[in-house]
């Protein structure tokens, strides 16, 4: 999104992101060792010589599997309905999912977020080969726009950092932009600093379902941000300090562009948030209403989820232009718990009464489609 503040920031993947083995990993181009023979990788999942099905495609950075690359095993997945069994190891590249490859599947082998990432380091304002600059969709690591896509067990990153490109504006840096209905995420992890997690949708007249189970996410400026009807079940969002800035706000947790046609915006139930930043520098969420949408209505519920004492509790909202005041939308609260949850000034912390809060729910934002039953 555009109209953020850009400045320096630290790399924060060593003390909250993939553990220090791996960090180092992330920081360089390296990948993993070289397979050896009868090295097990793929763990329960089959391998090469005894695929699980005609469908099922093993990427190891080590050469132990069909690929190296996440891309060339998406690339080679020219149907609907494959498997990607993707061995532990630091994958460097961005990945496409393109509308035509309905029903993937990404599963990490070690049943481990942190052994497999798949990182890139684009920025919103990074030059292009070819002229121009990528924009905040151009600069993910990954881009999914299939439908029916899930992942388990892997960790999306952008490493890009205000500290290393102080020339460049442009500081959204995007870790997986998810565009497809009923997107599954389950014990997956998203790394970034500004604009971490996109979940949107292929089109403004287009309701994209998307679910996350158990997953971690981190940044600071608006980072988780879209307009999908997201459901978060039970994750940890984790707001980071910042040296580049000497007062509040840091960041946003949440930044919704609801279609204001859409019923359902996102939905975050028995979860938690936390923070490494001094406390109340930051807001829980501010409305984003783009250019491309003006008739945009965003939503965000946040209900029985534990509110850390780095979200400001005495203005937990706040605006990102004047002329959409964020009380003009749809952000209401439940019986959250903890110290950025204490209505202080109960103006500026819309409730859900006990009946709203019964139609605010998983099954009634997803209707039909269940995936927590796969989990």
């Amino acid at each position: 999104m555009a109209g953020r503040h850009p400045g320096p920031s630290r790399r924060s993947f060593v003390a909250a992101g993939v553990g220090t083995a791996l960090a180092l990993a992330v920081a360089t181009p390296a990948q993993a060792a070289p397979a050896a023979p009868g090295r097990r990788v793929f763990g329960r999942y089959g391998s090469p010589a005894a695929r699980l099905d005609e469908r099922t495609l093993y990427v190891d950075a080590g050469g132990a599997g069909d690929f190296t690359t996440v891309q060339a095993a998406v690339t080679a997945a020219s149907g609907s309905g494959y498997t990607l069994v993707v061995a532990p190891g630091v994958y460097r590249e961005t990945v496409a999912v393109s509308v035509a490859r309905t029903e993937m599947t990404w599963i990490g082998a070690s049943g481990n977020a942190r052994d497999v990432v798949v990182v890139y380091d684009n920025a919103a304002g990074t030059p292009k080969p070819g002229g121009g600059t990528y924009g905040t969709t151009g600069s993910a690591t990954t881009l999914v726009q299939a439908a029916g896509f899930t992942a388990r067990d892997i960790t999306f990153a952008n490493d890009w950092l205000r500290a290393d490109h102080p020339g460049i504006s442009g500081t959204q840096a995007v870790a997986i932009k998810v565009q497809g209905d009923r997107s599954a995420f389950l014990r997956c992890r998203f790394l970034g600093h500004q604009d971490t997690l996109y979940a949107d949708s292929m089109a403004l007249g287009t309701f994209a379902r998307q679910y996350f189970r158990d997953c971690y996410a981190e940044g600071d400026v608006d980072f988780v941000f879209g307009r999908a009807t997201a459901v978060f079940e039970r994750c940890h969002f984790h707001t980071l300090t910042r040296t580049d800035l000497s007062s509040a706000p840091y960041g946003f947790v949440f930044a919704p562009s609801t279609a204001g046609t859409n019923p359902r915006g996102y939905l975050v139930t028995r979860s938690r948030i936390t923070s490494e930043a001094p406390d109340a520098y930051y807001k829980l969420a501010r409305p984003w209403v783009p250019s491309s949408d003006t008739t945009a209505r965003p939503m965000l519920t946040v209900r029985e989820t534990r509110l850390g004492a780095g979200i400001d509790a005495v203005a937990p909202y706040t605006n990102m232009s004047a002329g959409f005041p964020w009380q003009d939308q749809r952000f209401a609260e439940y019986r959250n718990t903890g110290p950025g949850a204490v209505v202080s000034v109960p103006e500026n912390r819309p409730q859900l009464t006990a009946a709203e809060a019964a139609l605010a729910t998983r099954e009634a934002y997803l209707g039909d489609w269940t995936p927590w039953e796969r989990c």
